[in-house]
């Protein structure tokens, strides 16, 4: 069932979700509902796709995560779930790139994350696996990761003004003025 995605500044987006023990049926409906849910949200919106989702932002305090099978395909509406994500190490170097968030509305920003993630988690079977991913796979994982923690892309910058922009009705991102910066700044740090 489509949920709403909440945004900032809605409170439960910073707390830390809760580990899942057993893997029930109410667990495989959220994530048939985290799949719906995002696909709704990239109906919506032209220019934008929806490449991964925690329960957190359909208001689910739980540790599960829902990312795209292809990023650069729109047309395959495929997800893989991750039950307890967690990531056991960090490697390479920090590459600074773009950033958005179905949770943080038409605000993108310049977010450094490692190069390379190894991540271990639950599939939907209860297995455990383990990922190594490298680039914007990586950075997914770290973004999604994050909003199991109560952390969002906009914590991690809020210190480098700089590093914020917008989409504009093009579907590009453009650089934010210092007004819109202060009147974002309201909405999601107050």
């Amino acid at each position: 069932m489509i949920q709403n995605i909440v945004t900032l500044p809605h409170a439960r987006l910073r707390k830390r979700s809760k580990p899942i023990g057993h893997i029930s049926k109410q667990t495989l409906q959220l994530i048939e509902d985290m799949k719906e849910s995002t696909l709704d949200w990239e109906d919506q919106r032209q220019h934008e796709v929806g490449v991964a989702l925690a329960a957190v932002q359909i208001d689910q305090l739980k540790r599960v995560v829902v990312i795209r099978s292809d990023f650069d395909d729109k047309n395959n509406r495929t997800f893989a779930a991750l039950i307890n994500p967690e990531i056991i190490k960090h490697e390479g170097q920090q590459v600074t790139e773009f950033e958005g968030c179905l949770s943080v509305k038409n605000v993108y920003g310049k977010v450094p994350r490692y190069e390379t993630v190894h991540v271990r988690a639950k599939n939907p079977k209860g297995d455990v696996v383990n990922i190594t991913a490298n680039g914007f796979l990586a950075r997914v994982l770290q973004h999604e990761i994050d909003h199991t923690n109560g952390i969002l892309f906009v914590d991690r910058i809020k210190d480098t003004p700089e590093a914020f922009h917008r989409l504009a009705e093009d579907g590009h991102i453009s650089d934010m003025d210092e007004v819109e910066r202060d009147e974002i700044f309201k909405v999601i740090f107050e």
